[in-house]
């Protein structure tokens, strides 16, 4: 069965991983923790038994565009997708074709006027992945039209480990935690190392309210990696 060769523990560690190898060397001990076989096992079920997004191809889809120590920025989302077509793996991202979400409209309308630059045809973020920007959901999963409903069963612990990881064996990431949620997870980051910039969710409920248009996230990321003599990223 695919979801067995996908998730069996043994083959975490073999060129036929889901996981990219750099990220399984980081996280090797994570694998081997009760939770994360709870979690193998939660998983497997649901895809088993219900509709399930992303596909299970694109599950850790985040790391594998993205190895450990070609990261330079980390966006933080929540959950996938749950509409059909949508999730690929890549926080705030969809597919090729597939109409923008509303959060992810409100990107493209903040880079837009940020760095003057046309609204984005396609919604799919696979570019900003290949230059080091981390695209990770806390959630890895969910089911189709359940939002939140592989919250609480191990995916969380999972990625806070890797935010730490990167935290703790890395300089000089920025960090662009949006919303609530996103910004929960500076008890993981050493600011003292790292670049943190905050501000509201890029969701109607909290753009409209004022808390994320002309936070300029995208040209001020850019001029700190500059300053640091490094490429500035193509949003």
């Amino acid at each position: 069965m695919v979801l067995d060769v996908l998730f069996s523990l043994k083959r975490m560690f073999t060129m036929d991983a889901p996981l990219e190898r750099s990220w399984s060397d980081q996280l090797a001990d994570e694998f081997q923790k009760p939770y994360f076989r709870q979690l193998t096992h939660f998983v497997k079920g649901e895809y088993r038994e219900h509709v399930c997004y992303p596909d299970t191809r694109h599950i850790f889809a985040a790391f594998d565009r993205c190895p450990f120590h070609a990261v330079r920025v980390v966006i933080l989302g929540q959950d996938p997708y749950h509409g059909p077509g949508q999730a690929n793996g890549l926080c705030f991202s969809v597919n090729e074709g597939v109409p923008h979400p509303p959060s992810l409209t409100n990107i493209f309308k903040e880079l837009q006027k940020d760095l003057d630059k046309p609204y984005p045809k396609s919604g799919n973020l696979e570019s900003w992945a290949d230059q080091g920007v981390l695209l990770l959901n806390a959630t890895l999963t969910v089911r189709a039209h359940q939002a939140g409903s592989h919250q609480g069963k191990g995916w969380e612990t999972f990625t806070d480990s890797a935010i730490a990881r990167l935290s703790q064996e890395r300089e000089g990431i920025i960090f662009l935690l949006w919303g609530g949620h996103a910004k929960k997870k500076m008890k993981l980051i050493d600011s003292a190392k790292h670049h943190v910039l905050t501000s509201g969710h890029p969701s109607p409920l909290s753009a409209n309210r004022g808390y994320w248009f002309g936070n300029r996230h995208f040209s001020i990321c850019n001029e700190i990696l500059r300053q640091n003599g490094n490429k500035s990223i193509r949003w």
